[in-house]
């Protein structure tokens, strides 16, 4: 299926014009990848689903469209927030998503619970963005699940030291491409309960 064209958006190509150390690449999640998503169950249409670094919108428009969630994009990118509004106004139940300018490190986090990352940026900006998050927890104590498509080695080693997270599943993506990588995954993680 072609889901740019079922959802009458444009997510598709490479941007690379504001690619440095600490930003990465536009690159949108491959449908396919996104279908494993759905398809887990992890996220259902009471989530609210923060995508940070999230480019032309393609994520945000997947999941509030085929689940029912509310979806936030964060990118420090104005252009892609303006093709992302431009999408937005395409889209049944627009309602749903909204997509926010500013950097990463410095988004509001307010009742998110499900966190989506595809490599955005750096190792330094996600600590700051996961330090936020963690004061967002503490604060208004809520279950929350994060997700990293194709996570680096380090990403994940740091993500393992954090006592309030927790490993939950593993959606492998691996099966989707010819050649064998085992970054090709999501994995997801979740804070620890709260007593």
């Amino acid at each position: 299926m072609n889901w740019d064209t079922q959802l009458n958006i444009d997510t598709e190509g490479l941007d690379e014009r504001l690619a440095d150390w600490h930003h990465f690449r536009y690159e949108p999640t491959p449908y396919e990848v996104l279908e494993r998503l759905l398809d887990s169950g992890l996220i259902n249409e009471k989530n609210h689903v923060l995508d940070m670094g999230c480019g032309k919108g393609r994520v945000s428009f997947f999941l509030a469209q085929t689940i029912g969630c509310r979806t936030t994009g964060v990118d420090f990118d104005s252009n892609m927030i303006e093709i992302a509004e431009k999408n937005r106004k395409n889209v049944q139940h627009p309602e749903l998503i909204q997509f926010v300018c500013t950097k990463a490190e410095e988004y509001e986090i307010t009742d998110e619970d499900c966190f989506y990352f595809f490599n955005p940026f750096s190792e330094k900006i996600l600590r700051s963005v996961i330090g936020h998050l963690l004061e967002s927890w503490y604060k208004h104590p809520r279950p929350i699940k994060l997700f990293f498509y194709y996570p680096s080695h380090d990403v994940l080693s740091y993500l393992m030291t954090l006592d309030e997270l927790i490993f939950l599943d593993e959606i492998d993506c691996e099966d989707l491409y010819e050649e064998p990588d085992i970054r090709e995954r999501i994995m997801v993680f979740e804070t620890v309960s709260i007593n």
